[in-house]
């Protein structure tokens, strides 16, 4: 056997070394690569949706007369640093039309300690007093005067702040449960709704767990008269729809479908949410799964042929109760109080 000179052993034992982690280096590559290209993806998709929420938002955003703070607040509140609460309303609005009633009328309170969030619906039959009007349903506030005759008519029944508002019309409804790929519910039983756009062709929906569409999705919501609870029947209807949009809108599989989504929004929805408000609404993310539903107790009225929902006054004041201690509004902090201040 030739010995080699100790430099020549040292030479060819540093080539092994550096083969090896040549190709420990290669391998480490061929996972980091892929990694960093999605990474990019997403950061630059990302990017794009955040501003394309952010011109959406500006391009929705419509404050209300009374301006940025409740009358029943002393001072304004914004998501991330207080309490607050938020109306939304689904209106069957058409293009060109003027004036539409309320179809759906929920409040949200958001409570900063615990990021706890509780959801009022509101049966679009109660008979309540419209401010500055006569005492009717609850939808029709919105026929006369729009979304700040809606929030004060909220306000005053039950003696709470509303803070921000999100209106959205059916036709949003629909374009973005279709972009989605649609919603997964379970219909309670077999009922047939006509359909939104001219109301001659009749949507059938059987009993069991279904996929539904968009357009199938509005009927599920909407029908009422059919249902033996009524209103309660609905509103828990539409809570299960907006548990599906929430869960299928969180699924990974979903992201690339969030910019058909957004487009889709577009004209159809106004609030006085400002893009830095929907950012602060971020910690609420995990809560969403867990909202705490309330809804307000009465009966069945007949008043001249037309039928209402009755309030109980009790509920009411319960309501209201439960109402400002998520916010953490003192019993004494009411309407009054705040104006006398």
């Amino acid at each position: 056997m030739i010995n080699l000179p100790i430099k020549e052993k040292i030479m060819k034992k540093d080539t092994r070394v550096n083969k090896g982690k040549g190709k420990k280096k290669r391998k480490w590559l061929w996972v980091a690569t892929p990694l960093l290209i999605i990474l990019a993806v997403v950061l630059v998709f990302g990017f794009h949706l955040t501003n394309k929420i952010a011109d959406m938002t500006n391009a929705a955003h419509q404050q209300l007369e009374r301006g940025d703070k409740s009358n029943k607040r002393i001072e304004p509140v914004y998501p991330g640093k207080d309490n607050f609460s938020v109306l939304f309303i689904g209106v069957d609005e058409r293009e060109g039309e003027r004036k539409s009633r309320s179809d759906v009328l929920l409040l949200a309170t958001f409570n900063k300690n615990d990021h706890s969030i509780k959801m009022l619906s509101l049966p679009r039959d109660s008979r309540v007093q419209i401010p500055g009007h006569y005492e009717t349903k609850i939808n029709t506030a919105h026929f006369l005067g729009g979304v700040d005759l809606a929030v004060e008519t909220v306000e005053e029944l039950l003696d709470v702040p509303v803070d921000y508002y999100v209106k959205l019309n059916f036709d949003a409804f629909i374009d973005v449960i279709d972009a989605l790929g649609g919603v997964t519910v379970d219909v309670p039983f077999t009922f047939s709704e006509m359909d939104s756009k001219d109301h001659k062709n009749a949507i059938t929906l059987h009993k069991g767990t279904h996929t539904l569409n968009g357009e199938e999705a509005l009927a599920f919501v909407r029908m009422r008269k059919k249902d033996p609870l009524g209103d309660f029947g609905r509103n828990e209807r539409q809570k299960q729809v907006i548990q599906a949009i929430i869960e299928k809108s969180a699924s990974i599989s979903s992201i690339n479908k969030y910019d058909d989504v957004l487009d889709n929004i577009g004209d159809n929805l106004t609030t006085n949410l400002t893009f830095q408000n929907v950012v602060a609404l971020h910690p609420y993310a995990k809560s969403i799964s867990s909202i705490e539903s309330m809804k307000l107790k009465g009966h069945d009225l007949n008043i001249n042929g037309g039928y209402y929902f009755g309030l109980d006054p009790e509920s009411v004041a319960d309501t209201s109760t439960i109402l400002k201690e998520h916010l953490e509004i003192s019993t004494t902090d009411t309407a009054s109080s705040a104006s006398d201040e």
